[in-house]
């Protein structure tokens, strides 16, 4: 009996890819910045009033924007006084949104306290997973051209289904917990060297605590590997802001949080609608509502 060609032989587990593929979406900046209220209380009143006027303009574009909108939170505690959030289509059009903030006379009153560079990103385990034994069982090899066209036309056929998720309005919500978050990797414990499908088999046991809280809360996840100190960012966007212990407290006794979970700072913010701005800035907090007609 003649032996399989080698090229028709199924390709073993252990050399399958270890890389999940995953879709993005938007880019996104978090500009983290204290502001200088002693010069601003410094000014004369009508001065205040035509900065911050000027600044609600510019930040009313942005809130209103088709494709990628912008927000403005009022942070508490010493970590900063204000927290602007972009999303965007390209690092290009954030960089852009960057130097139009410059540009304004209240930049003056702006320090940079710290600033988070991602893009939206959903992992996609279990698809990858099919995806690759499929392929292995036709005997293709891994990141031939074949392999190649086989994936980038399940990212696209996937990347079309999830575009709402991909490129989501800014959520409306009163409060936006935001934190940065690495999976650890040497001492004893490396979430890198897990096969696969314990990984995906991780993810999904965490994935199920969060879906408890789709009604509360809203979440984004963005990927910063390569582009910022940790390797994901954690927006969450709620009305209540108690559901964000509850549900990351929730999360910490699942095994991959457990486990490969280590987290940067936490900042909370209150959302701000630009038409709001001069308020804020004279130290009225503004009332909780729809945004934009507060």
């Amino acid at each position: 009996m003649n032996s399989p060609h080698p090229a028709t032989l199924p390709v073993a587990a252990g050399q399958l890819p270890a890389v999940p593929l995953t879709l993005e979406g938007y880019a996104t900046l978090h500009q983290m910045m204290r502001f200088r209220w002693t010069a601003w209380r410094a000014l004369a009143e009508n001065d205040r009033h035509e900065i911050a006027n000027e600044a609600a303009r510019l930040l009313g574009e942005m809130e209103g924007k088709s494709d990628g909108q912008s927000a403005l939170f009022s942070l508490l505690g010493h970590k900063g006084d204000l927290m602007l959030v972009h999303f965007r289509e390209s690092f290009d059009q954030l960089n852009q949104a960057e130097l139009d903030v410059a540009r304004l006379r209240l930049n003056d009153f702006l320090e940079p306290a710290t600033s988070y560079l991602s893009v939206i990103e959903l992992g996609l385990y279990e698809s990858t997973l099919k995806t690759y034994k499929a392929l292995a069982e036709r005997g293709v090899e891994p990141h031939s051209d074949e392999w190649k066209k086989s994936i980038q036309e399940t990212i696209a056929r996937q990347k079309e289904a999830m575009k709402p998720r991909l490129f989501p309005a800014m959520p409306p919500n009163r409060y936006l917990c935001f934190y940065p978050m690495d999976r650890r990797r040497g001492e004893d414990k490396n979430w890198y060297t897990l096969p696969m499908e314990e990984r995906q088999r991780q993810m999904s046991e965490h994935g199920m605590v969060g879906r408890r809280y789709a009604g509360e809360v809203k979440q984004i996840i963005t990927g910063s590997i390569g582009f910022d100190d940790w390797e994901w960012g954690v927006d969450l966007f709620a009305d209540d802001p108690l559901v964000f212990k509850k549900l990351i407290y929730e999360m910490r006794f699942d095994h991959v949080s457990a486990v490969y979970a280590l987290f940067g700072s936490f900042y909370i913010g209150l959302r701000c609608p630009a038409i709001r701005l001069h308020d804020l800035l004279e130290g009225n907090l503004p009332a909780h509502g729809i945004i934009g007609t507060q």
